[in-house]
């Protein structure tokens, strides 16, 4: 069913990759995916690379529930911030100023997300990653536009990390702890095996992200970052194993490992997901489709996710079409109240107009019968009554009999009369 579907978007200033995911049993399984891009246009912005979007996902009818967006690492930064607290509730309350104080900036003009890297008695020490405000509503004001409200929106990193917890992890040996480095065609990420605390319990894993540039070789630039990730990673345990994946293909596995001395090899992201590979005939860079991925397993997570629009823009989707529903029952109950009002008003109205119309008329024959006019106090009850005397009386007199009336008239007489001739008779 469509509203179990989820699509993930990776975003970044020029381009922007689709992957739906449904499910499938216990996982997931891609259902279409596909990569616009503004390069070669005239209007390059985000209000157009939304429109592509939506476009594309019309022409492949994906259906889906609600959207999750990854944020390409050009468009944020990743910083290493202490806080007092441990009390992850605590910590958001106040990492906005552990994190103004660190990197020395108007925090008001960003927006925020964090992840707690390790807590002990000391407090926490978080990865915090910052945005600009003005381009996260730009590229939000612009999905939205089409219908494409995302839920979250998080760093490209994040996506990623949690492709590979999910694909990747369970299909390495447990031989030791692994480390694995994605390169796409103009970035590099780093995602280290998670970190073991004093009370030894696993805390979150190193990740990082860093620029690609097209002329710099590949395999120096991944050695030098392999080692600047496993030194962060100092609570970690060595890693004794290297998985790669290079869009590009440079990569030589042989000389890396000769430089790092551990195991490298490469991965392949496209049969990691269990996508076929028709399927990603329409991805420019597998390593931008692991990432849009990643952001559609948000879905099926139960843990906090470093999210932008916690800070900037809460995500409001359910809230809104709850209350779209609300409204539309109130106003549809509204309407019917008024019309079964205005229905019976209008047959009570007809009523008491029929009921004008009769007396009228009964009031004509009433004093036709009577000769006297039916009174206002008077009720059609009392006067059908009196007509009823009436009738009978007459029906009487019909009959020759006397009604109690003419008799009282006819003693009087008799008795006047009987006066009258006893007075002039002679004694």
């Amino acid at each position: 069913m469509e509203s179990h579907n989820y699509l993930g978007i990776y975003i970044s200033k020029d381009s922007a990759t689709a992957v739906c995911l449904g499910p499938h049993g216990k996982d997931t399984k891609v259902l279409g995916c596909f990569s616009v891009s503004i390069e070669d246009q005239d209007e390059a912005n985000t209000q157009t690379l939304a429109s592509l979007l939506a476009q594309g996902c019309a022409e492949r009818k994906l259906k889906f529930s609600e959207p999750a967006v990854a944020l390409d690492c050009a468009m944020f930064m990743q910083h290493s911030v202490h806080s007092d607290f441990s009390d992850p509730k605590r910590i958001a309350a106040t990492v906005k100023f552990d994190t103004e104080e660190a990197i020395a900036t108007d925090i008001a003009e960003v927006a925020l997300a964090f992840e707690i890297a390790s807590s002990d008695q000391d407090g926490s020490d978080l990865t915090v990653f910052t945005a600009q405000r003005d381009v996260l509503s730009d590229i939000l004001d612009s999905l939205q536009q089409y219908n494409l409200d995302p839920v979250t929106m998080e760093p490209d990193i994040g996506s990623l990390a949690r492709f590979i917890r999910r694909k990747a992890v369970s299909a390495e040996r447990q031989d030791g702890e692994t480390l694995f480095a994605v390169l796409s065609r103009r970035s590099g990420y780093m995602v280290g095996p998670p970190a073991t605390t004093v009370e030894g319990a696993r805390a979150a894993p190193v990740v990082r992200t860093f620029l690609v540039g097209s002329a710099q070789d590949r395999g120096n630039l991944l050695a030098r970052e392999v080692l600047v990730t496993t030194a962060l990673g100092e609570q970690a345990e060595p890693v004794h194993c290297l998985r790669v994946f290079d869009s590009a293909g440079d990569v030589n596995y042989s000389q890396l490992k000769a430089k790092l001395g551990i195991q490298a090899g490469a991965i392949d992201l496209v049969e990691l997901a269990g996508a076929e590979p028709e399927t990603l005939a329409d991805c420019a860079d597998p390593a931008e489709f692991a990432i849009a991925h990643g952001a559609a397993l948000s879905h099926w997570q139960k843990d906090r996710i470093v999210n932008f629009r916690d800070d900037f823009s809460p995500f409001q989707g359910k809230k809104l079409r709850l209350q779209r529903a609300l409204k539309f029952a109130a106003a549809s109950a509204t309407m019917l109240l008024i019309a079964a009002g205005v229905f019976f008003q209008t047959q009570l109205y007809a009523a008491a107009k029929d009921s004008e119309n009769l007396r009228r008329r009964f009031a004509r024959d009433y004093a036709d019968v009577t000769l006297s006019k039916l009174s206002d106090s008077m009720t059609i009850k009392d006067a059908a009554r009196k007509l009823g005397e009436l009738k009978r009386r007459i029906e009487r007199e019909k009959k020759g009999l006397i009604t109690d009336e003419k008799s009282v008239s006819s003693k009087l007489t008799l008795v006047l009369t009987a006066f009258t001739n006893a007075r002039h008779e002679p004694i």
